[in-house]
């Protein structure tokens, strides 16, 4: 079996067991760019494989994305007696790339000011017009949507009567039901509105949130509207210490304020997070707690809690 083959192979193997593996397949089609496809497993030199792991920049976890996709390869080649040896460095000789920044949270003025910049800023669009692009920020601030389950609901997909959003084929393969608040659904029932008197070409299936001829809004088109509104408002990443706004900062925004009011309310975080994992889509618990790192409001909420704790064990 060719090396191409082999990846083939692979990439159809991991999707068959749950996965999408997109960013798997990408980085496997990316390495096989600069080698013979056509040569077997066993010609791939371990001079390449550092060549490709390198890259041109200081280690990141993207090398570390580079790293575990080629060991999975050549483990599942191995196995399979497509490859009798493991071409890549040991792991520990692997320079550590550095921690990852913290996620940009938008503040409660920041959210405020890109709802205000919406009219002004598609005022000329031909599609994307302001409505629909204030109802995608508003749905992925109150709900922690990701981008991509936003813009693939359909018409059938928003339950108004009982504000349940019906998220198909998510990160993990995985469907799930997501309720809103009322204020939510109620600009939700809004849109709808506004939706149903223009063009649903698919009937139901058509695109919850669409241009103005009714067809799907285009990931990439929302990411580069979107920088331009955070232009517009004034919000810019120039704070080295996180990384910069997006529209998956909202998701992040919407997971710490959850927890932020967990804390406040003084409930268990530790168990509710499986529930916030689930209500996102996590395919664990483990992806939940990443938000977990003190936020400056979370540590006055745990100091709070720990005074009350010894007063608690003092009285005793």
């Amino acid at each position: 079996m060719t090396l191409g083959e082999a990846i083939d192979t692979y990439i159809l193997w991991r999707r068959s067991h749950g996965t999408k593996f997109d960013d798997g397949a990408r980085i496997l089609r990316r390495f096989l760019k600069g080698v013979d496809a056509d040569a077997p497993c066993d010609a791939v030199t371990r001079d390449a494989v550092r060549t490709f792991l390198a890259g041109t920049r200081p280690p990141t976890s993207y090398r570390n994305a580079k790293y575990t996709a080629l060991s999975g390869l050549y483990r599942f080649a191995i196995s399979r007696g497509h490859a009798t040896r493991f071409p890549l460095p040991e792991r520990e000789s692997e320079p550590r790339a550095s921690a990852p920044l913290p996620p940009y949270i938008y503040t409660g003025d920041e959210v405020r000011r890109l709802l205000g910049s919406t009219a002004a800023s598609r005022a000329r669009a031909r599609q994307l017009d302001g409505d629909t692009l204030r109802t995608l920020i508003l749905l992925l601030h109150g709900s922690g949507l990701r981008s991509g389950e936003a813009l693939r609901l359909t018409l059938a997909d928003v339950d108004l009567d009982d504000a349940v959003l019906t998220v198909r084929d998510s990160k993990f393969y995985k469907s799930r039901l997501v309720p809103v608040g009322e204020r939510l659904a109620h600009v939700l029932r809004d849109h709808a509105a506004r939706r149903l008197r223009r063009p649903q070409p698919e009937g139901r299936d058509s695109a919850f949130l669409a241009n103005r001829d009714g067809t799907p809004l285009l990931a990439g088109v929302v990411r580069n509207v979107f920088a331009k509104l955070l232009r517009d408002a004034g919000i810019g990443g120039g704070d080295s210490r996180c990384r910069g706004p997006c529209l998956h900062s909202f998701r992040h925004g919407f997971a710490v304020g959850r927890l932020n009011a967990w804390y406040r309310q003084g409930a268990d975080v530790q168990r509710l997070l499986p529930v916030l994992s689930t209500y996102l889509g996590h395919r664990n618990p483990a992806g939940t707690q990443v938000y977990l790192s003190m936020t400056p409001e979370r540590l006055v909420q745990a100091s709070l809690r720990y005074e009350h704790y010894m007063k608690g064990d003092q009285d005793a």
